[in-house]
């Protein structure tokens, strides 16, 4: 499913208009993303948790040469699924 057919879906099962669905969803989107570059977390009772996390500068392998590689320390976005989301997921009738 992509984000237009997201967006269809929503407006079909709300009645809402896809555009109205459409404006929801990117101000959603671009307020989580707002809040894990500040380095919030963004917690979703039953779907799940957005949240920064930092990785350490390391030493990695090049496959090809297998020459050694220094990787900088970085901040990713990481996702963890809530309880809900995975008896959904699981096929649970929670």
């Amino acid at each position: 499913m992509n984000k237009s057919e997201l967006i269809d879906a929503v407006a079909k099962a709300t009645g809402e208009t896809k555009r109205a669905v459409g404006d929801v969803l990117d101000g959603v989107l671009a307020e989580v993303q707002k809040q894990v570059r500040k380095g919030e977390r963004v917690t979703l009772p039953g779907f799940g948790t957005f949240e920064r996390r930092s990785r350490k500068a390391r030493t990695a392998r090049n496959p090809r040469t297998g020459e050694p590689v220094k990787v900088k320390a970085s901040k990713v976005p990481a996702f963890k699924p809530g309880q809900g989301f995975k008896d959904k997921v699981a096929g649970g009738r929670r």
